[in-house]
């Protein structure tokens, strides 16, 4: 990977990167791996973009893609799968994983269903219902219906761990 496509057009969305791999990551070593394979299936496939959506959006549903690719690669190997562990050991000595109230969230969205971090985390991004149904492959009114149901578990989640 050349350092002035890394510098061009994964960089200016690493934050993108950072927090979806971190939804689905329980330790800083996984995190790494998954950051490292979302960066180079960009750089594999930035020849297949389209441009029929932006390039963030391009870039969330790859890096989703990688992250529920590398779960069930987890799964069929029956090593530790990070949704089934209990993310009771978040780190702290990361600049990804700090921020207690920051920690709390993602212990609390890391219990939500693959599918359902996705859309949280796109929805926490402010994104558009369509925006959001175009990047998971759903109708728009179905994402209205599961942002209210995973808001409605975040919250008792969270008050669990107060």
């Amino acid at each position: 990977m050349s350092s002035d496509f890394y510098t061009t057009q994964i960089l200016p969305y690493a934050a993108i990167i950072i927090k979806i791999c971190r939804a689905y990551t329980n330790t800083q070593e996984d995190f790494e791996d998954y950051y490292q394979e979302v960066c180079l299936q960009i750089w594999r496939s930035k020849d297949n973009f389209n441009e029929q959506s932006s390039w963030s959006t391009w870039i969330y549903r790859l890096s989703l893609n990688v992250c529920l690719t590398f779960l069930k690669k987890r799964k069929n190997n029956k090593q530790n799968n990070t949704s089934d562990l209990l993310p009771d050991e978040v780190l702290v000595d990361s600049k990804a994983f700090s921020e207690e109230s920051l920690n709390q969230l993602y212990i609390a969205i890391r219990q939500l269903s693959e599918v359902d971090r996705g859309v949280i985390l796109l929805y926490l991004e402010e994104k558009s219902y369509q925006e959001i149904a175009a990047i998971m492959g759903t109708n728009t009114n179905n994402i209205g219906v599961r942002i209210t149901r995973i808001k409605e578990r975040l919250k008792r989640l969270l008050n669990q761990s107060y």
